[in-house]
C-alpha cells in the first residue's frame, strides 16, 4: 500500500517458500493483498514468468492461486454444506453438463480427493462442521486441488489440528511440492518452517527483512530477523 517500502519475492513450481514473522509484522497481509483480498495500491505480480492482473480473490482463482486462511471456519468453509460441496465450489463447470450438476462425475472426482487426502469422513454428504479441524483443513485442500491450482498461500495450515492430523498434512504438502505445486506457507511455528520449507523469508514491522536457504535456517537467526524492526522501532 501507499507509504509502505516494497517488497518483492519469488516462489517456484516444486518448492515450499516459508513466510515466518511476529503477528502483525504484515506477512498475511502481504499474502492477502496477492490474492486480492486486501486492495494493492502498487506492484507487479508476475505467473510463470508474465505479469498478471489481480484486482479481487476471483482474478487470483482464474490465475490458478488458492489461499488456505488462517480461519478455515469463517473463511474457507461453508460449515452447514456437504464435503462434496465444499470441494466442488471452487470449480462447478468441471462436474456440469447444460447447466446442471452431474452427481455421478461430482461423486467420482470427490471421492478420488476425499482418498487421496486421507480424509476421514463417514461420507461426502457429511456436514464439513462434524469433521475434526485436520479433516475440515483437508477439505479446503481439496478444493484447492479440485480447482487445479498451481499456487497456494496457506496460512498457519496446522493450527487447532491435533499431532497425527498435522503430520497427515505435512505429507500432503510435501506430496504437492514433488507434484510441481508453488507453496508459500505462512507459520508462527518456526520448528515447522524450518522441517518443511526449502527457503524461509521473514517479515519485520512491515518490511521483508531477510531470506533463507535450508544451509542458514536457524531459529535465533530467524527471531532476530522478526524482532529487527521492532528493535530499530
Amino acid at each position: 500500500n501507499s507509504g509502505a517500502p516494497p517488497v518483492s519475492f519469488s516462489v517456484r513450481h516444486g518448492e515450499i517458500l516459508g513466510v515466518a514473522g511476529l503477528v502483525g509484522s504484515g506477512r498475511t497481509e502481504v499474502m492477502r493483498a496477492i490474492f486480492g483480498a486486501d486492495p494493492r495500491s502498487a506492484g507487479e505480480i508476475d505467473i510463470d514468468g508474465r505479469p498478471v492482473t489481480i484486482r479481487d480473490p476471483r482474478d487470483a482463482v482464474r490465475n490458478g492461486l488458492g489461499f488456505l486462511t488462517e480461519d478455515r471456519k469463517s473463511q474457507g468453509l461453508l460449515l452447514d454444506m456437504p464435503v462434496s460441496i465444499n470441494t466442488t465450489i471452487t470449480d462447478l463447470k468441471k462436474i456440469s453438463h447444460g447447466g446442471l450438476l452431474d452427481s455421478r462425475v461430482e461423486k467420482g472426482a470427490v471421492t478420488e480427493l476425499v482418498e487421496r487426502l486421507r480424509v476421514k469422513t463417514a461420507s461426502i454428504d457429511t456436514p464439513v462442521r462434524n469433521l475434526s479441524g485436520g479433516n475440515q483443513q483437508k477439505v479446503v485442500l481439496a478444493k484447492w486441488l479440485f480447482r487445479g491450482s498451481s499456487t497456494l498461500i496457506l496460512d498457519e495450515p496446522t493450527r487447532g489440528v491435533d499431532v497425527g492430523a498435522r503430520r497427515e498434512i505435512y505429507q500432503l504438502l510435501w506430496m504437492l511440492a514433488a507434484n510441481q505445486k508453488a507453496i508459500i506457507m505462512i507459520s508462527s511455528d518456526l520448528p515447522e518452517l524450518i522441517g518443511m520449507c526449502h527457503r524461509i523469508i521473514v517479515f519485520s514491522n512491515g518490511k521483508l527483512v531477510g531470506e533463507l536457504d535450508r544451509s542458514q535456517f536457524d531459529q535465533e537467526r530467524i527471531l532476530s530477523l522478526a524482532y529487527q524492526e521492532h528493535v530499530h522501532a
